[in-house]
């Protein structure tokens, strides 16, 4: 990943003055190392979640990393190098290396130094500017083998020029390279499409934008700066991201293509449309395996879009997104992209793009695309800010530790590397926690979430409790969906497939048994199931069960980051063969007596 560029000169140590809190330790290889147990870890913690991503929690120190991409996302929402380095010196409890400054400049300054604009003259060429000064830039593009079958041919010393075809594939590969393009070309208007969003609902109850909701489309719609109309808006599960996608619908009022996780998120979607805005039934559309309704709102699926027969054959739905046109394509849970949408998302720059989700984090490593093709982060607010304000619930997280018996850690123990991960996964002991924690929290409404099938129906017969994995029909998912929304049902058993997108607003306990490896992503969807503020304004509570020192118990660290990077802590709690009925639950913490 952005290779090319970057070529370091070393530096003379300079002494920067020691400022602030000094609750971290700025390092040469731009990590971060933050003291858990300092005074201001909380305040640092939030400064460098706003240019650094997190990348160890152990328990004494957190170990964060500034990346190209994390300080083009800093500058797109409006960080210069200057204020960064700033919260640096405040954080830092030494002098920080010159080297860093020195690349956080250069990386920075970076982001915009290339603009690319339409041609005054032809409207199918497009211009890739520079700065007089720094035509140098210019010259080693012209040089890249990766832009060759691009076309790009000098104009003046300051500007080269490109078939507009090529707009989504050149700022994929200049960021690739490490200069990330300011696209300043714009967007074709697409077929007007004349609404509103109500202001009454059905039910009586009056739809107004939250604060942060309206801050959100004004940072897309680019209100303040004259910039945007593409890019990702990162909100918590729960924060209402789907009525922030429908007020930028009713901004720019025309045609929209809706992509999304699942056929659940589909009609919840529509159902949403029909709900909030003044939309007919005849203008929303469903785009999946059991309907193709193309009108002008259609919502439609990353599945069924790269869906195929073989592998040697095309994607007969990706016309999809030209059977209309298109205005505004919205990728709700973009980190889920897959990679022959990117491509196609490559083909229509000149369509609006707006990505949401709970995090741009993707095992993949494809952030980058995200930011190429979709757009910068435009806008983002943290999860215990919205909590603290009472948008989402309140949530306890505890990973429990369980024991395994002697039989089945010999067993682990002389498995491979692969296999010993689902062992302890599927330890049987967790199902004495799950009902013990069942108990424990009678009454509420409690997901029991799990990866694997073979575990998940042996939890759902020994609990009696409904279960819903991928093979349930659509028909029968939405049925104990809405039962368990009813409280007709209060416990539900739900594989990989409620991950995403699935409104359950009265969940308030959610029971991992098990999950996708390290997978950070997966971590913070399954806590979003129980996020919605409760009616009653009560807490929520997220266990994570883990087999006690063994590769679930490391990945389960992994998996954490994204949280604990958000503010969220983990009560840990070890667990003793014959103590599990002893357990107790206290104060929102776990505590088990041996």
């Amino acid at each position: 990943m952005l290779a090319g560029f970057f070529k370091h000169v070393e530096h003379e140590e300079e002494v920067e003055p020691m400022i602030g809190s000094g609750a971290g330790i700025v390092q040469r290889d731009f990590t971060v190392l933050l003291e858990k147990e300092h005074p201001g870890f909380v305040e640092a913690r939030g400064q460098l979640a706003r240019f650094a991503e997190l990348v160890k929690s152990p328990a004494s120190y957190h170990t964060y990393r500034i990346t190209p991409l994390s300080l083009w996302n800093a500058a797109a929402s409006g960080l210069t190098a200057e204020e960064v380095i700033e919260m640096l010196r405040f954080i830092s409890r030494s002098d920080i290396p010159t080297k860093v400054i020195t690349d956080i400049r250069m990386w920075v300054t970076r982001y915009g130094s290339l603009v690319l604009r339409r041609s005054e003259h032809e409207p199918e060429t497009l211009w890739l500017e520079c700065q007089p000064e720094h035509a140098y830039l210019l010259e080693r593009l012209e040089q890249e083998s990766s832009l060759a079958e691009l076309h790009l041919q000098r104009l003046e010393s300051h500007r080269l020029v490109l078939p507009a075809g090529y707009r989504g594939i050149l700022k994929q590969e200049l960021t690739r390279l490490g200069y990330p393009v300011t696209d300043e070309v714009g967007y074709h208007l697409g077929q007007p499409l004349s609404f509103r969003m109500r202001s009454t609902l059905d039910n009586g109850l009056s739809l107004s934008l939250r604060p942060y909701q309206r801050e959100g489309v004004a940072a897309f719609a680019g209100f303040e700066n004259n910039t945007g109309e593409s890019g990702v808006l990162v909100l918590p599960c729960g924060a209402g991201k789907t009525v922030i996608g429908l007020a930028v619908m009713e901004r720019f009022q025309c045609e929209t293509l809706i992509l999304t996780s699942n056929v659940t998120s589909v009609q919840q979607w529509i159902s949403e449309i029909l709900d909030k805005t003044t939309l007919s039934k005849e203008n929303v559309g469903e785009y999946s395996g059991g309907q193709k309704q193309v009108r002008p709102v259609t919502v439609s699926t990353y599945q069924i879009l790269t869906h195929r027969v073989s592998k040697g054959e095309g994607f007969k739905h990706m016309g999809l997104f030209n059977q209309r046109d298109w205005g505004l394509i919205i990728y709700d849970e973009v980190h889920l992209l897959p990679a022959p949408v990117f491509r196609a998302t490559a083909d229509i720059q000149a369509t609006r793009r707006l990505g949401l989700t709970a995090t741009l984090v993707r095992e993949d490593g494809c952030e980058c695309d995200v930011f190429s093709l979709i757009g910068p982060k435009r806008y983002e607010v943290p999860w215990r800010e919205l909590e603290q304000s009472g948008y989402i619930a309140e949530v306890q997280c505890c990973e429990i530790r369980v024991a395994m018996s002697r039989v089945l850690r010999d067993y682990y123990l002389n498995a491979g590397e692969r296999e010993k991960f689902r062992i302890a996964a599927e330890n049987p002991r967790k199902i004495e926690w799950l009902r013990m924690l069942m108990k424990r929290h009678v009454g509420r409404q409690i997901l029991i979430i799990g990866q694997y099938l073979d575990q998940l129906r042996s939890v759902a017969l020994q609990l009696n409790v409904p279960l819903i994995t991928g093979s349930l029909p659509q028909e029968e998912r939405g049925k104990l969906f809405e039962a368990f929304r009813r409280g007709d049902i209060q416990v539900l058993a739900v594989s990989k497939v409620a991950n995403f997108a699935v409104d359950l607003p009265d969940a308030s306990v959610a029971l991992q048994i098990s999950g996708s490896y390290g997978s950070r992503q997966e971590e913070a969807q399954r806590l979003g199931r129980i996020l919605r503020p409760k009616s009653d304004g009560s807490q929520a509570y997220f266990y994570t069960l883990v087999s006690e020192d063994t590769r679930e118990q490391d990945f389960a660290m992994r998996r954490q980051l994204f949280l604990i990077e958000q503010g969220y802590e983990y009560i840990i709690t070890f667990d003793h063969e014959d103590g599990c009925d002893d357990a107790i639950v206290t104060a929102g913490k776990l505590e088990v007596s041996p």
